[in-house]
């Protein structure tokens, strides 16, 4: 009864459908937050099984046109997700890491995307625009779950540093990737078939909008002047940020390059790290939005159909081989990319574990490439990379955890995580209670305290700055004409 009363109010009062299909959307999604979170298991795929479970292969919650009407969540989502990684691009990180994990990070994200492309394309037989783009997408890693795993059982190390630099810098050879493989299926993809003008004209906008996303950083410079109140200034960073996405929308280039270089430059020139804190946690609803979004739009019948647009071969079975040989393309990638940067045995057996996750960017990702290839295509493309993240979601915290477990960088041993002094300084062995109350003063000693969230300090300083600016404008009462 309710479902049918949403449905028809959808269709009579559209303002009415679309706030009580945003509330559905953000509830779900953090509802469903309290069960992954006791199976342990990522926020994303919270966000996607609920849109899937609210979506119209299950219980029809959220009206069609509400999924139509919300196809700018991708471009806005992206935009936060690319200028956030522009922070990780500061010069003097660029230069105190050297050259090695540039090289690790290369060969990892290019022997997934080459082995992935291969695999569709000469194996699978399937269409040579999609193959170029699925393979681009393959380089797309999901950090998050990978850092988290690194916190909560507390590694360190080589092996840990190394990590931590690829998957910063991960996400943005995938976004170059990607921007090429577009441009290189949309040209094969034209009536004429392959022609150079239709390969420069997109190479010509991206580089175009690219460096216009240098001058948005530079803007968002000069606006962001230390005059401004904090809470002004995170206004005008979204009003810069939808403007670039608005700008590229009207091309139909993907906001992803640019905004990074938006991020770039402005960490670069500025050092004001606070800004990002605040995006970071402003940006929570609109990604929970995105992630739902993706899962409402996904098809589950068509994963046990082919679709003759890109080959004869089902979707669920190009779902499963894409899964295996993205992770066979990545780990062989990182092996051989730690072996010629001369990183120890350990760091090249197991570096590759660690990178098996994929979700937020490369969901992103697919959903802009389904808009620009579009038809059967387009949504094949979708419907792959959203099945197999869940799956990736699924077994990459474990696989994660595993890594750090058969490097070395952590251990359950108490002997091994707070080594202490056998014997006392008089050479008297200690007995096994004073071994004990040591090694248990020495990890309470190394617990950071509890401190707020740098994200949540950030955006709270901004809201008390303004309520003090409030309350000092109250206190000295309205402004007195002279006569």
């Amino acid at each position: 009864m309710v479902f049918q009363w949403l449905h028809q109010l959808g269709e009579e009062a559209q303002v009415a459908s679309a706030i009580i299909s945003i509330a559905l959307m953000l509830a779900g999604g953090f509802l469903m937050t309290r069960v992954t979170k006791r199976l342990r298991l990522p926020n994303v795929t919270a966000y996607i099984v609920s849109g899937i479970l609210m979506g119209p292969f299950c219980f029809h919650l959220i009206p069609a046109q509400m999924i139509q009407g919300t196809a700018f969540l991708p471009d806005i989502a992206l935009a936060f997700i690319a200028f956030s990684t522009g922070e990780f691009f500061r010069v003097s990180t660029l230069r105190k890491n050297g050259g090695k994990v540039v090289v690790i990070t290369l060969l990892e994200a290019v022997a997934a995307a080459i082995l992935v492309f291969l695999v569709c394309f000469f194996v699978l037989r399937l269409n040579f625009a999609f193959s170029v783009v699925l393979g681009a997408l393959a380089t797309a890693t999901a950090p998050a779950s990978t850092i988290m795993t690194i916190r909560q059982t507390g590694a360190r190390g080589d092996f840990v540093e190394t990590l931590l630099q690829v998957v910063a810098l991960d996400d943005v050879v995938g976004l170059v990737l990607y921007s090429m493989a577009v441009s290189l299926a949309s040209a094969s993809l034209t009536a004429g078939g392959f022609r150079l003008s239709g390969i420069l004209l997109p190479i010509g906008k991206n580089l175009l909008l690219l460096a216009a996303g240098c001058g948005f950083g530079l803007l968002l410079k000069l606006f962001n002047a230390s005059r401004h109140s904090t809470d002004n200034r995170l206004i005008i960073a979204i009003a810069v940020l939808f403007s670039y996405c608005g700008l590229c929308a009207a091309l139909d280039i993907s906001p992803l390059l640019g905004c990074m270089a938006m991020g770039t430059v402005y960490i670069n020139t500025t050092e004001d790290e606070r800004l990002f804190r605040q995006l970071n946690y402003f940006s929570p609803p609109i990604l929970l939005l995105f992630f739902v979004r993706s899962g409402l739009s996904f098809d589950l019948g068509s994963l046990f159909s082919s679709s003759q647009s890109i080959g004869s071969v089902p979707l669920l079975a190009v779902g499963v081989i894409y899964f295996v040989v993205r992770i066979l393309g990545k780990y062989s990638g990182a092996f051989l990319g730690c072996r010629l940067a001369g990183k120890p045995a350990k760091v090249c057996r197991y570096l590759g574990l660690a990178l098996i996750p994929q979700a937020g960017v490369a969901i992103g990702l697919a959903a802009l490439g389904a808009r620009e290839i579009g038809g059967e295509m387009g949504h094949a493309l979708e419907t792959i990379i959203l099945s197999s993240s869940v799956l990736y979601e699924l077994i990459g915290p474990g696989a994660a955890k595993l890594s750090l477990y058969l490097s070395g960088s952590y251990s359950n041993s108490l002997e091994q995580l707070a080594p202490i002094e056998e014997a006392t300084e008089t050479g008297r062995p200690k007995t096994e209670a004073e071994k004990l109350i040591e090694r248990i003063q020495k990890i309470q000693s190394e617990i950071p305290p509890h401190t707020e969230n740098e994200n949540e300090r950030a955006f709270t300083e901004a809201a008390e700055e303004f309520y003090r600016e409030q309350f000092v404008q109250r206190r000295r009462g309205p402004i007195k004409r002279m006569p």
